[in-house]
C-alpha cells in the first residue's frame, strides 16, 4: 500500500467481524418460519407428508395447503426437501 493510500486509511480501525456460519440455503431455509408460523416441527410436516396417500409434488403441495392451511411457498419447501431426501 502506499504510504498516500495509508493516510486515507488514518483513524480507521482493523475491525474483525466474527465468521458466521453459512446461511441455509434452498427449501430448508423455510423451515424456521415454517416451525414458527404454524407451531409444529418440521419432522411433523415431513411425516404428514410420508403418511399421504399422495405422490406428485402438486397434489401433495395443494393437500398441505388446502387441508393444513400452509402458504404455497411453505407447502412447496416442505414437499421438496422431503421429496429430496427419498422421503416417499
Amino acid at each position: 500500500m502506499s504510504s498516500g493510500a495509508a493516510a486515507g486509511l488514518k483513524g480507521m480501525t482493523n475491525t474483525v467481524t466474527p465468521q458466521t456460519t453459512p446461511a441455509t440455503k434452498g427449501p430448508a431455509s423455510y423451515f424456521p418460519s415454517i416451525e414458527k408460523k404454524y407451531g409444529q416441527p418440521i419432522a411433523h410436516w415431513k411425516e404428514l407428508i410420508r403418511s399421504s396417500p399422495l405422490t406428485r409434488h402438486t397434489e401433495l403441495v395443494a393437500w398441505l395447503k388446502e387441508e393444513h392451511g400452509l402458504g404455497h411457498g411453505h407447502a412447496n419447501a416442505l414437499v421438496k426437501h422431503t421429496l429430496d431426501e427419498g422421503g416417499k
